[in-house]
């Protein structure tokens, strides 16, 4: 599954992870990316989409209507 928020479009970002000793080691810090199943009214099926916990909280606040509008404006395959 990729590390990206259909919603948002949250990706992983890139940094160090630094030791006691001060030593640095790549790493990269993954977005908290669930999948979730809606229910869409106005398509009349559901839809499953991969989201950032920031994305499923748009989606409460906005509508899951409004927001699989402008997805399918953008050109999401849904």
């Amino acid at each position: 599954m990729a590390a990206r928020c259909q919603v948002t479009g949250a990706v992983p970002g890139f940094g160090h992870s630094i030791s006691h000793s001060h030593r640095r080691n790549k790493r990269r810090f993954d977005p908290n990316i669930q999948k979730k199943r809606y229910f869409v009214p106005s398509l009349g099926r559901s839809v499953t989409l991969t989201l950032s916990v920031k994305g499923i909280k748009t989606i409460d606040a906005r509508g899951i209507d409004a927001v699989v509008a402008e997805l399918q404006a953008k050109g999401v395959k849904l």
